[in-house]
């Protein structure tokens, strides 16, 4: 054989070598890319809306693998459409400028809003383009390492199962259901999902973390502020320092509020709870190592969903409010007089009227006229709390009305067409997470999560649009008696399409 024969030869048998080890080496070129990510921020802090107490931030953080770039933004916001002080036309704005000034594709921009009800400025898709350009300008090679926190002193469900088999729900907008009314408190998710970026000399870039609470708890002044996921990121990012970002992902918070919510006896304070979080996501960083190559996705799919024509349910709930306002009878006692009878009969029960020897003397003289007494007031006290317990009733009754009224008459506008929802997956390393644009309740993610063949799975809701509460298929059959089943615009049946589709896309992922 020549030497030229040879070299032909020994090129064949390489090339075979090539197609037989193609798709091992494929899998592993794309799992060792080098990963380039920089964060930025832009404050959003509407300063003419009145005194505020912390700022509101929009972050980016830009994760790019030398063939895409996904833009991930959070905003201290309550949402980015419907609601709160962001246009409904926010996204589509930002997507398209950054397609056009950065070449960003829309299908690869996702934007999280933290729930908070802090007031944006005006001009805030200006200065979201603005953090991306920054996080962009800031790109550097990193190392990725995924884990999970664990966090239980925070968060609270607001539903209460009552004892008729109805859920009520915590808010100010209605008063709580009598003590002796309530069976049994709701789930919550203590779960911590972090995503940590370093730089190659071991600092902190960035630092991505989901969990589950409404930031609504507020600062005592009432002021403007971020609320609790505000001071959570503030605290990680000052104990890392180095400029660290810390972005803050909602996940399935839609009945989960901060704790002890209603307290009335100390002020409305996020920032300890705050800081309870953002300690337990530090912890949980501690333990996280990292490393240069790892798994970088993201897809982007669309669901319908039907829409609910809400009218028998109203319907229902006027027969039902009709009914209650029955209920209410005459009584002698007001508000003044109820207040000192029941201290009187909470703190002496036996003996409320008079001390006890003049209870034994007429005893003794066969007279009972502060039996009598008692008996009269005990018997009006009883009616006139009947009367509260039914004027919550009515409140809770009528607030929720008003809900339903609203989205039916959307529905009604949109005439009763599937409603189509925007749902991501991303993929970081061990790290898996699937997006939706409603207020998701905590069972959702729970359910997904253990579903999930991916340990590091994680559910995040007011991703990418606002399509109000999504409450579960049961919850849905208390409509009227909580906000979550009350403000909602999807039909019985939606649950079964979102987790079908939620399940495809970690399944793409695994």
């Amino acid at each position: 054989m020549t030497f030229k024969s040879f070299n032909h030869v020994g090129l064949f048998v390489f090339m075979i070598g090539l197609l037989i080890v193609s798709p091992y080496s494929a899998a592993w070129a794309q799992n060792s890319k080098s990963i380039k990510a920089g964060a930025g921020r832009a404050d959003i802090t509407n300063l003419d809306a009145g005194p505020f107490n912390d700022k509101l931030y929009a972050k980016a953080l830009v994760i790019d693998d030398g063939s895409k770039k996904v833009v991930i933004i959070t905003i201290d916001a309550v949402a980015i459409a419907q609601i709160g002080s962001i246009r409904d036309t926010y996204l589509s704005e930002v997507r398209k400028r950054l397609q056009a000034e950065l070449g960003i594709s829309p299908e690869l921009v996702m934007v999280n809003a933290s729930h908070c009800h802090g007031i944006v400025c005006k001009d805030i898709e200006e200065r979201t383009v603005e953090a991306v350009k920054k996080a962009i300008a800031a790109l550097e090679p990193v190392q990725i390492g995924v884990g999970k926190g664990f966090e239980n002193r925070v968060s609270e469900n607001r539903r209460m199962k009552l004892k008729n088999g109805r859920e009520a729900d915590v808010r100010h907008a209605y008063s709580m259901p009598f003590d002796d009314k309530v069976a049994e408190a709701g789930p919550i998710d203590p779960e911590i999902g972090i995503v940590k970026f370093d730089r190659l000399d071991g600092s902190t870039l960035a630092v991505l973390y989901n969990y589950a609470v409404h930031p609504i708890q507020g600062v005592p002044d009432g002021s403007n502020t971020a609320d609790l996921s505000g001071f959570a990121s503030r605290s990680i990012e000052e104990s890392l320092g180095k400029n660290a970002t810390a972005l803050f992902i909602q996940g399935c918070a839609g009945d989960l509020n901060p704790l002890r919510y209603k307290d009335v006896h100390s002020a409305r304070d996020a920032e300890p709870l705050g800081s309870l979080l953002g300690l337990s996501t530090l912890k949980a960083l501690a333990g996280i190592s990292t490393d240069k190559n790892a798994r970088f996705e993201m897809i982007r799919e669309t669901l319908l969903l039907p829409r609910s024509n809400l009218m028998p349910v109203i319907q229902k709930l006027e027969a039902e409010r009709d009914a209650e306002l029955k209920k209410l009878t005459g009584t002698t006692l007001n508000l003044k007089t109820f207040m000192q009878l029941a201290a009187k009969y909470k703190f002496s029960p036996d003996f409320p009227s008079a001390d006890a020897a003049t209870y034994l003397h007429q005893q003794k003289i066969g007279r009972n006229h502060l039996e009598s007494l008692d008996k009269a007031n005990l018997k009006n006290m009883a009616d006139y709390l009947r009367n509260v317990e039914t004027m919550e009733n009515l409140t809770r009754i009528q607030t929720n009305l008003a809900l339903l009224r609203m989205h039916q008459s959307q529905n009604e506008k949109a005439g009763f067409k599937d409603l189509e929802v925007e749902m991501l997956g991303l993929r970081i390393g061990g790290f898996l997470m699937v997006t939706f644009p409603g207020e998701l309740t905590v069972a959702h993610g729970l359910k997904i999560k253990k579903a999930s063949p991916v340990k590091h799975t994680f559910v995040a809701g007011y991703t990418n649009g606002y399509t109000y509460y999504a409450p579960t298929e049961d919850q849905l059959k208390n409509v009227g008696w909580a906000q979550e089943d009350s403000d909602c615009v999807l039909a019985p049946g939606w649950q079964k399409l979102f987790e079908a589709k939620a399940m495809t896309m970690i399944e793409k992922l695994k």
